[in-house]
């Protein structure tokens, strides 16, 4: 196997490509490949230094497990953004207490609150090449299912390898499609606590209404801290736990940035499809989104609906509400996009010129013809079940009905060797499992819960014939069509006497046998019983096409590549939530004839957009400290004000949130947070006109700490530096 934490100076195994623009997500042992591209953008460091996982400031760079996050101390303290810690404000909150209204500050660390259950620091350490252990055996005549089964089995055995110390969390992804994999260890810290979140009148300005918009005025920023036993070890929640000593941590460079510096931002973005095929694209955004968006927007209207703001009930479901709301709109938006612009028609004429290329040599035509065909054979077949398969996976938003198929499945899967068990049912996922079954009191309301179910089952009962399953139908009485008035009463009884909305009930369940879930009483136990075989011919069925499909897409991802360097176009995997590092310069753009949009946004905007209501009710204290101008060290000179938000070129989705945004010298200057509207459609479509991303300043962000919530002592633990073209100034407190 191939180490790659170490310096590796060599280009990405299948190519060596020329960046266009900004574009693109890079694996760090990538840089050096594009380093003119780099230094011509302004990096300072040399781009080898950024190929080290355990060095600065690739060291510094975490995940929180969709969300990405970087020490800025020696004490672990962790910056993110607010909407990545907001379940723990969330999870802290009560109607007596709403943290998520007021914001939260530890003014000593005996004060920093357990984080919700679950919540990890992953902190990458190793990245290996394992496609040649992944792929030895497989060959072209194995079914769908056994070619499924053999690099899943191959992927386990590797990862229980790799997990031998209980403190590592460790993965295998694939990248283009299955033409490559590699396996990631990651350290695995589990004590993870909540240190600071502004009001969300701060953290969330602007709500819904401005997300994906410019100007924007948003302190979404937030810190945990990470904790390990006093061996130095990671360790359950403990209060003998010290702070975790990370090997390196960021410096925060308080002078920010100007217009066209150079910024990067390293991170873990979360999924991009830029090699979807057409026929894939035209289904998402002609089918999908639209369904997504809508059943999410229903959603949203019954828990708002049953619910009264500021509620017990609201609260529960505000993390919730979040994001089906972020999702919804931009689902929206991108079908929006879709339609407004060519990237269906590009991508079919790429699929074309493709196909041209490929038969133009006899060779390339033997190695790489049937790719797309086959392809596009197997994708046709998968879309057929579009339907189910969504109001499926919306139905499981009632937790209820979730918690107890996952329960039933936890006993089956334990009747077999761990390894063959199925993903997140292993011994490795345990202690996750039980925590998701202890936060759930916290995020449940029986009858928001029992509505969301029942509307979704409505949807359920309008599918054809073909896509419906019997043995759903017969538990709720559905066989001879939707009769509201019968579904009520089932539900009513369903929910008054199933036991799993207790904690305890739900935690003995993981630990008791087939039989007993067979012989339950309990109504949705009852009901996981009765339709799991279904259910899981489902999966089977699913795990068949998948199964096919890998013997396809990494031959059409090997013969695009080819094509794309013969082209001298970029080559960079989709995001696939690994560690990537995507750069480029604090830059404005033009997003209409007749309209510039400038790189920064100022404090003034916040009194200009405030309303004294949700979503634009900022703190009063605010509004008179900007009223006064009393910004303290923190103006930026050239605007003779605070700076809020800035625009970058930089290439990122979703799972960068969180993202340290840092400069030519690798300081943090801010955090990145989201995009413009126009680059929304960025996961599928890459744009360099009117892509960009949005990041919170730093200057904000200690201004607000400072004299808004009185974080002095989180200033103070930060190596502060102010760094500008003529002069150099170093603290380690406020000004």
């Amino acid at each position: 196997m191939k180490k790659l934490s170490s310096l590796l100076l060599c280009a990405f195994s299948a190519v060596s490509a020329v960046s266009i623009a900004d574009e693109g997500m890079w694996q760090p042992h990538q840089l050096p490949s594009i380093s003119k591209e780099l230094t011509a953008a302004g990096l300072e460091l040399n781009p080898t230094d950024l190929t080290n996982l355990t060095e600065f400031p690739m060291g510094a760079i975490v995940s929180l497990g969709g969300c990405t996050a970087s020490f800025v101390s020696d004490q672990a303290l962790v910056v993110s953004n607010h909407h990545c810690v907001y379940g723990s404000v969330q999870y802290n909150s009560t109607e007596e207490n709403n943290l998520l209204k007021n914001g939260f500050l530890a003014k000593s660390f005996s004060d920093e609150l357990p984080a919700a259950p679950g919540q990890r620091i992953y902190v990458t350490e190793e990245i290996t090449d394992v496609t040649p252990l992944i792929k030895a055996g497989i060959t072209t005549t194995m079914k769908g299912d056994d070619r499924y089964k053999f690099i899943d089995t191959n992927s386990k055995t590797l990862v229980s390898e790799c997990e031998q110390d209980k403190n590592y969390r460790c993965s295998v992804v694939n990248f283009h499609g299955g033409l490559e994999y590699y396996l990631f260890k990651q350290l695995m810290i589990r004590d993870v606590r909540l240190v600071h979140a502004p009001a969300s009148s701060v953290g969330k300005y602007g709500g819904d209404i401005d997300n994906w918009m410019w100007p924007r005025h948003t302190g979404d920023y937030g810190f945990y801290r990470a904790y390990v036993g006093k061996d130095g070890q990671p360790a359950d929640y403990s209060t003998d736990n010290v702070p975790y000593q990370p090997k390196h941590h960021l410096k925060v460079n308080k002078a920010s940035v100007d217009e066209d510096d150079y910024i990067m931002v390293l991170g873990y973005p979360g999924r991009t499809n830029r090699y979807r095929v057409a026929s894939e694209v035209e289904h998402q955004f002609t089918w999908a989104y639209p369904a997504a968006k809508s059943y999410r927007e229903e959603i949203i209207n019954l828990i708002h609906e049953n619910s009264a703001v500021g509620s017990e009930k609201r609260i529960k479901y505000q993390n919730e509400l979040a994001s089906l709301a972020n999702y919804a709109k931009n689902y929206g938006s991108l079908v929006e996009s879709y339609n407004k612009g060519t990237t269906l028609e590009r991508k079919q004429q790429l699929e074309s010129d493709l196909t041209a290329w490929i038969n133009s040599d006899a060779k390339r035509k033997a190695k790489y013809g049937n790719a797309l065909p086959g392809l596009n054979k197997l994708i046709a077949s998968s879309q057929e079940f579009s339907p189910r398969s969504y109001v499926l996976s919306y139905m499981g938003r009632s937790q209820l009905l979730t918690t107890a198929n996952k329960l039933h499945r936890l006993a089956i899967e334990k009747t077999k060797p761990d390894l063959e068990r199925q993903r997140g049912y292993q011994e490795r996922d345990m202690d996750r499992f039980a925590q998701g079954m202890k936060t759930i009191n916290r995020r449940l309301d029986l009858d928001i819960d029992q509505k969301i179910l029942s509307h979704m089952l409505t949807h359920y009962a309008a599918l054809p014939a073909k896509q419906r399953i019997k043995e759903l139908d017969q538990f709720f009485g559905l066989e001879n069509g939707l009769n509201e008035t019968a579904l009520t009463k089932k539900l009513n009884d369903i929910y008054k006497n199933t036991k799993l909305a207790d904690e305890a009930t739900r935690l003995a369940w993981m630990d008791k046998s087939t039989e007993e879930f067979n012989n339950s009483t309990d109504p949705f136990i009852q009901l996981a019983v009765h339709t799991f075989k279904a259910r899981k011919a489902i999966e089977d069925s699913g795990k068949e096409l998948a199964g096919n499909i890998q013997a396809y897409r990494p031959k059409f991802m090997e013969a695009l590549i080819a094509f794309n360097k013969s082209k001298n176009l970029p080559v960079y995997a989709d995001a696939n939530s690994t560690l990537r590092v995507t750069y480029g310069n604090v830059k404005g753009y033009s997003p209409k004839d007749g309209i510039t949009a400038t790189p920064f946004t100022t404090v003034e905007g916040i009194v200009a957009k405030d309303t004294g209501a949700f979503p634009f009710d900022a703190p009063k204290k605010q509004l008179e400290l900007i009223n006064k101008r009393q910004y303290g060290s923190y103006t930026k000179d050239d605007l003779n004000t605070v700076p809020v938000n800035f625009l970058g070129t930089l290439d990122i989705t979703g799972g960068n949130s969180g993202s340290p945004t840092l400069n030519s010298k690798a300081e943090f200057v801010g955090l990145v947070f989201d995009g413009v509207y126009e680059s929304i459609i960025g996961g599928w479509d890459y744009d360099a006109k009117l892509n960009r991303s949005i990041h919170v300043d730093v200057r904000y962000m200690l201004w607000v700490m400072e004299h808004i919530d009185g974080a002095t002592n989180l200033i103070d633990e930060m190596d502060i530096v102010e760094i500008t073209a003529n002069s150099e100034i170093t603290s380690t407190v406020a000004e």
